[in-house]
């Protein structure tokens, strides 16, 4: 997998192409640079051990982390385990998140992206989102 040109600079700035692929209970895979997971897995590992589902967030983001580098041409190699949960099959989609990506098979995108914008809005923005104009 390919990291586009127009983020492999701020990339290799950001955490000299140290990168951190671990999975998300969508099913696709949340690409971090090293730092940012850094500072998240720190956090994660704080939450309470006898919160269930704290447990189980902690068992899943943090034991499928997987640390990989971004070589010279941009690419990364994302393990067969990453891949298959993700279903990464061939096309893939790479999606900006802020501080991180989400890495999806392509087919898989369209249609729950499609899902999402078809969704009826249920009202139950968080108070911080209903202040943002877009």
């Amino acid at each position: 997998m390919a990291i586009p040109t127009r983020y492999r600079e701020r990339l290799i700035a950001r955490c000299d192409g140290e990168i951190i692929v671990t999975v998300d209970k969508d099913h696709c895979l949340l690409v971090y640079p090293l730092p940012d997971w850094e500072e998240l897995e720190r956090k994660l590992v704080r939450l309470p051990s006898m919160n269930k589902a704290a447990r189980r967030i902690v068992r899943i983001m943090v034991g499928y982390a997987t640390e990989v580098d971004m070589d010279g041409s941009g690419r990364i190699l994302v393990s067969r385990e990453l891949r298959d949960f993700g279903g990464l099959d061939r096309n893939a989609m790479l999606i900006g998140q802020g501080n991180k990506f989400e890495l999806w098979d392509e087919q898989t995108w369209n249609e729950k992206r499609d899902a999402w914008l078809n969704e009826e809005e249920d009202g139950d923005l968080p108070a911080d989102l209903e202040s943002i104009s877009f």
